[in-house]
């Protein structure tokens, strides 16, 4: 099997040994409506109303969204609109009475089939934790049989160690969402593909499955971008998604490792989506950490319980360094997709000059895209040029980026091109 390329990056891992620490609740927090690939959903609630913990607060008719619910108890302050990491939204302003009182809506689900399934997985709010926020309802309703169930515990990523602990914390819930997952959607196999660099993590999986039918553990070269959906697919199965496919048209589903243990953990309790397990580091962090915090949470506090040296800071990053998204103070609060919180001071800054040709984007791109080409072809709007330079099937890893010595902001320009192709 051809071997794809990609990078080698200093992986970071500081915080592999930290474990979770639980971040207290805050006085207030400010729940973003859009928290997912798809529509933005609309307030269900009004300022003034009292909420308990797991709450429905909002919600969308449309088929690419999931609800939102509370992470706290206490009264809606108001409604309002932030710039969050993926655009301006609606929000609600909640605060808190430090009670934690939780909904009577909250008790385990009732599931006896695929559709029972599906629905149960919308209400919990849950979105792809990895950090492309896809309604994962949608994802276990395929049209096409699936033969195969990946589970991304790659986590490639620089820094981030907030699935590793996942594992490492509670493997039972992983194993236990997988056996859901297979269960209802009659898949017959599962591998978890999991990177060298947690060879921990992937015993202990490996003790955890030895007895599991259809479940096995698939240890993985460290190299950016391995947990890349399309990537993974073709170095566990061999097969490769082609432009404007989904993985279940290779009979194949992807989900987070993270994402299938809170399935598990949903079906035993029934506590919708309302906390995220981050990763927080940067060389301005005193006190690197894994923590458990409240959907909300503003990343200020966040930092101040890290240690972070705010006076410092130059850049901070909600995910990793390579695809994470940059924020634009540290008001933002934390979404559902965020896995991490960087915080740095030194950055790697390049000088933009001329393409010199030396086809470095070429050679570390995962699927043989052509990025110089493509700057070309976004510059003169010939829409056609970049339909057959195949730019829908860039990731958006940012090897491309990476690698380049003359500074172009390659991976930048993959991503406005994709927006100038028509889409059906």
């Amino acid at each position: 099997m051809r071997k794809l390329n990609g990078i080698h990056l200093n992986h970071n891992k500081n915080t592999a040994q930290c474990k979770t620490e639980i971040l207290g609740v805050p006085k207030e927090v400010v729940i973003p409506m859009n928290m997912n690939m798809g529509a933005h959903s609309e307030p269900l609630v009004k300022p003034g109303d009292v909420v308990k913990v797991g709450d429905k607060i909002g919600d969308s008719s449309a088929f690419l969204s999931a609800p939102v619910h509370s992470s706290v108890s206490g009264k809606v302050k108001a409604i309002t609109e932030i710039k969050a990491a993926n655009g301006p939204c609606k929000a609600i302003a909640i605060e808190t009475d430090g009670q934690q009182t939780v909904s009577e809506s909250v008790k385990p689900p009732v599931i006896n089939n695929l559709e029972a399934f599906v629905k149960v997985i919308r209400e919990s709010g849950l979105t792809g934790l990895g950090g492309a926020g896809f309604p994962t309802h949608i994802k276990n309703n395929p049209n096409t049989k699936i033969d195969t169930l990946i589970i991304n515990a790659a986590e490639c990523e620089p820094y981030i160690t907030s699935d590793h602990r996942q594992m490492l914390e509670d493997p039972d819930a992983v194993i236990g969402g997988i056996k859901l997952v297979m269960k209802y959607l009659e898949i017959p196999r599962a591998i978890i593909g999991i990177e060298n660099n947690k060879m921990d993590a992937a015993k202990l999986l490996e003790e955890k499955t030895a007895s599991e039918s259809g479940i096995s553990v698939k240890t993985l070269p460290a190299v950016y971008p391995q947990g890349a959906e399309k990537v993974l697919i073709y170095n566990i199965t061999g097969r490769m998604v082609m432009e404007r496919q989904l993985p279940s048209d290779q009979n194949v589903i992807v989900l987070n490792v993270s994402t299938v243990a809170y399935i598990y953990t949903y079906c035993q309790t029934g506590m919708p989506l309302i906390e995220r397990r981050i990763t927080v580091d940067g060389d301005i962090i005193k006190k690197p950490c894994n923590l458990m915090v409240k959907i909300g949470t503003h990343v200020s506090e966040i930092l101040e319980y890290a240690g972070c040296e705010t006076e410092k800071l130059k850049k901070l990053v909600l995910g990793g360094p390579m695809m994470g998204m940059c924020a634009y103070d540290t008001d933002i609060v934390i979404g559902k997709s965020n896995n991490a919180v960087l915080a740095f001071e030194k950055i790697a800054e390049k000088t933009m000059t001329n393409c010199i040709r030396c086809g470095r984007c070429i050679n570390t791109c995962p699927l043989n895209l052509m990025p110089t080409e493509i700057e070309k072809a976004y510059l003169r709007k010939d829409v056609e040029a970049l339909k057959k330079l195949k730019v829908m099937l860039c990731m958006n890893c940012g090897c491309c980026t990476y690698a380049c010595p003359a500074g172009r902001n390659l991976a930048e320009i993959n991503q406005l091109a994709k927006a100038m192709i028509p889409r059906k």
